[in-house]
């Protein structure tokens, strides 16, 4: 695209103000109306990918149906000689990052109007069935009056599951800010928009998030199984019962999340002077104690008291063994990544294949690149070759580009069906599986042009 290039007959292009891997976004002047508007492009290599097509307009009808003033609004969509576009109301302001970016943790009356904002658009949005799945400091703009106005629903989804826009094993969003459920490939509701914003809330008390990686996997994984920091070690100055709120939003199950609504209720009783640690609360169910640090002497002492027991009781069952023998244990369960498998013999990246099982998620095993139509190789699949030494109850496959398909094979047998995979996805073995060699068999890539398996573990 080319600045001062008119689209749709009266859009002329002015500034590029952001690019992204599905589209650009242009400051425009609309020639018929005489205003600025924010023009946003599909890139032209997805043009004539039908999926992002109708993931495009699917962003344009859906904030087509929220009028509300924390949610940017759709002035106008069309298509421009194959060039999707998208027509927004322009806000000359900063993104809620560049905001925090330059000046680090806000103070606490800025972050209950902020999040309130932002927490209104998002309840307005999930009442229409709609879930933004993306929401993150990035797509908050301040207009002038520095009120917040959530933009980019790319990735938004209705809530409507039965019309399977919803579905499991497609991971997309940003790690930093990336719901557990969403972050596993599993299904995501109103909830998910809940932990994000839990997780901006506590960048915005902070100035940092709460965990920082250098890999999408990484965080990920923390996402799915570390517990949060606690907001008030970082910020002691924050009110009590606002670090409870960002606590019990960054709940792993979703279903212990407050709702938006319950999230904009207490924002707006603390914005109102309710800041205190034990005020009333708005929610029907009472938030969780904000972590503190704990004494670790009583802990070393359970377990100490623990090992002692377990001692005691090894002894006597070591002495119940015939002849007074001690019973072998069984090893321990390995993993090893032996080979790549290829029906052409063409290649997948052969000395790449031990990254999959040294224990480092940074590291893998990818495929060649493919770019036939569909996500398929151009053959039945590609696949790596596993053992293990003795035969495992399930393997975990672990992977910075979720989306493609896989089962868990030995010889000619399909021991776990297929599935589409995400960040961290579990094969389950049919119980009695006597098996310790298994090929994990690709056969779609999704949306990825090659395929990477970052670490495959056994249990």
């Amino acid at each position: 695209m080319k600045l001062g290039e008119v689209i749709g007959g009266r859009y002329e292009l002015e500034e590029l103000v952001g690019s992204g891997g599905m589209s650009s976004v242009y400051r425009a002047h609309d020639r018929m109306l005489e205003r600025k508007v924010a023009l946003k492009i599909l890139h032209s290599r997805l043009g004539e990918d039908d999926e992002y097509i109708e993931r495009f307009r699917r962003e344009a009808r859906a904030v087509a149906q929220l009028a509300h003033p924390n949610i940017v609004t759709v002035i106008d969509r069309g298509d421009d000689e194959g060039r999707q576009f998208i027509v927004f109301e322009y806000i000359d302001g900063k993104t809620l990052k560049e905001v925090v970016d330059a000046g680090g943790p806000l103070p606490v009356d800025e972050v209950l109007r902020l999040g309130g904002g932002i927490a209104s658009g998002l309840a307005f949005a999930h009442g229409r069935g709609i879930v933004h799945r993306d929401v993150k400091p990035q797509n908050v703009l301040l207009n002038g009056d520095g009120r917040a106005k959530v933009t980019d629903f790319g990735i938004a989804r209705s809530l409507d599951v039965e019309r399977g826009v919803t579905e499991t094993g497609t991971v997309l969003g940003t790690s930093n800010y990336i719901a557990p459920e969403q972050a596993s490939g599993q299904q995501v509701d109103d909830r998910s928009d809940v932990y994000s914003l839990g997780v901006v809330l506590y960048e915005l008390l902070t100035g940092e998030v709460p965990f920082p990686g250098e890999s999408f996997v990484a965080v990920a994984m923390k996402h799915i199984h570390e517990p949060p920091p606690s907001v008030l070690a970082r910020r002691p100055d924050a009110p009590p019962r606002l670090a409870g709120l960002v606590d019990a939003m960054l709940e792993k199950d979703h279903t212990l999340r407050p709702s938006m609504d319950e999230v904009v209720a207490e924002l707006e009783a603390m914005q109102h002077g309710a800041v205190g640690g034990d005020d009333t609360m708005v929610l029907r169910r009472p938030l969780p104690r904000t972590r503190r640090r704990r004494s670790r002497w009583p802990l070393l002492v359970a377990v100490l008291g623990l090992l002692v027991i377990a001692g005691a009781v090894a002894g006597v069952l070591l002495n119940d063994q015939p002849g007074g023998t001690t019973a072998a244990a069984p090893p321990r369960l390995g993993i090893e990544a032996v080979s790549a498998v290829d029906p052409k013999g063409d290649g997948e990246h052969d000395s790449e294949v031990p990254n999959a099982t040294d224990g480092d998620v940074e590291t893998y095993w990818r495929t060649s690149e493919y770019r036939f139509p569909g996500g398929g190789f151009g053959k039945a699949g590609v696949g790596i070759t596993l053992e293990t030494n003795r035969p495992p109850a399930a393997v975990v496959v672990q992977s910075d580009t979720p989306g493609f398909t896989a089962d868990l094979r030995s010889g000619n047998t399909v021991l776990a069906p297929a599935q589409t995979v995400g960040t961290a996805t579990t094969f389950t073995l049919p119980s009695g599986t006597d098996a310790t060699s298994f090929v994990l068999w690709i056969t779609n890539r999704g949306a990825n042009p090659a395929v990477h398996v970052n670490e495959v573990t056994a249990r």
